[in-house]
């Protein structure tokens, strides 16, 4: 076996470190599990940049935080390379290829959307997004609901959202007061799991290695701390300002700003309140419009949650803020991209170090859990909804079984679930087959 090299690597140019991260932007399939790997295979194994300690470290960081964690964590370690700027540039580089293919997909979509393939093809996926969503409740409860307590907190949720439509936000604040007094209280049941512990593995000495000293604009300072907050603060009422004049992206950038806040758990987490807000509220899109959206967000490079770029684009089309679609369209999906991603920035550079001067405490850690398990009573409505969308196709909120049930989609949402929970199917495979399902039924008039 060959031994690890005994020298530190030399720092990367700026140059080189924005390569790979828009290299990333383009291969970030798999969801953030796929994404942490590769960037760990990448950054600690091969290119070692950072030791696999502090990788974790920033991880661990990251999974407290709201907003999508994989590219937190390429915002952090980019942030120790390069400061500022290589935060930024880690960040845009991460979501810009999917912004770019997603906004296309949406112009398409609207342009031959009615096209019997478009149709097959959707017809086909739909289910298969049932079992998804469906199996991110499995998988998130697996882990975070490890006792009575926690249960309790996700079936409150679920009949919160479901029987009494309390708003995501609600849910939210009430399960973190929950998991504070369950933290005073019991002690013992909500301490935060963690599932990224140490490694032994070695890799030979790294660029920041376990024992280098965070450089200095990586040390937390209140000063510092004020004035980040402040930047961004200005930087957000500026943004609001620019599209005040059009309601709709002013709408957006609103209601964006807040789901980012609100992403605790993972973009499974906010889309309930994403739906909420652009299908009920707003009405920038269907329901049937979103399932498709999601669908196409989990065969496309990126964070899950690029589904706000298709949100975006449907809802500028859909309430004409420019004469001309595409220009409506690409509007919207920029303006929904933009307040989506900024607080994911500002966590990481003004927030960072106090979270990690804070990591470990349970007055810190209880609220969150409580979040978490509630989190997954509210993944589980989100999966009884597009169920119902997917197999009553008819139905309406004053008729909600009319019209005849779509049994071959139960039979394809349960197989899909059956690949991914039992057989540990990739999604893109399983996304993949039922569009070639759907094609066939459609096609052979089924």
């Amino acid at each position: 076996m060959a031994q690890p090299p005994q020298t530190r690597p030399a720092p990367p140019s700026f140059w080189e470190a924005s390569k790979y991260w828009l290299k990333l932007g383009f291969i970030s399939f798999g969801g953030p599990a796929g994404q942490i790997s590769m960037m760990h295979q990448e950054l600690v194994e091969k290119r070692r940049w950072i030791s696999e300690h502090r990788f974790l470290h920033a991880l661990n960081y990251c999974m407290l935080l709201p907003g999508p964690e994989a590219i937190q964590l390429a915002i952090y370690i980019s942030w120790l390379l390069h400061g500022i700027r290589g935060a930024i540039v880690a960040g845009v580089m991460f979501f810009l290829p999917a912004f770019v293919l997603l906004s296309a997909l949406a112009g398409m979509y609207l342009a031959w959307g009615d096209v019997p393939l478009v149709q097959g093809i959707f017809y086909g996926i739909r289910p298969a997004v049932v079992a998804i969503v469906l199996f991110a409740a499995w998988r998130i409860g697996s882990r975070a609901l490890k006792n009575e307590l926690l249960y309790g907190i996700a079936a409150l949720a679920f009949i919160g959202i479901f029987f009494f439509k309390i708003d995501f936000p609600w849910i939210v604040l009430a399960a973190g007061i929950l998991g504070a007094i369950g933290g005073k209280l019991a002690p013992a049941k909500f301490k935060g799991g963690g599932g990224h512990g140490a490694s032994s593995k070695e890799y030979g000495p790294a660029l920041i290695d376990d024992d280098t000293p965070p450089p200095a604009h990586a040390r937390f300072a209140w000063g510092k701390l004020v004035t980040m907050v402040a930047v961004f603060v200005l930087i957000w009422a500026l943004a609001i300002f620019a599209v005040s004049g059009e309601r709709t992206l002013a709408d957006m950038g609103e209601f964006f700003t807040k789901a980012a806040f609100l992403t605790i758990g993972g973009a499974y987490a906010v889309l309930p309140y994403v739906y909420q807000g652009a299908v009920e509220h707003f009405g920038w899109l269907t329901g049937a419009q979103m399932m498709d959206g999601l669908a196409l967000g989990e065969t496309t490079p990126g964070p899950l949650i690029m589904v706000v770029t298709w949100v975006g684009y449907m809802g500028g089309v859909a309430k004409g803020v420019f004469a001309d679609p595409v220009a409506a369209g690409v509007a919207g999906a920029a303006v929904a991209t933009f307040f989506t991603f900024l607080p994911s920035f500002l966590f990481i550079l003004a927030g960072g170090p106090l979270v990690e001067s804070t990591r470990g405490e349970l007055k810190f850690t209880a609220p969150l859990t409580g979040i978490t398990a509630a989190v997954v009573g509210v993944i589980l409505n989100l999966a009884v909804f597009f169920a119902w969308h997917a197999f009553w196709p008819q139905a309406t909120a004053e008729a909600p079984f009319a019209g005849s049930v779509e049994w071959l989609s139960m039979i394809v949402a349960a197989l899909s679930f059956v690949a991914l929970w039992k057989y540990k199917a990739d999604i893109m495979q399983v996304i993949g087959a039922c569009a070639a399902l759907g094609l066939l039924v459609t096609y052979a008039g089924l």
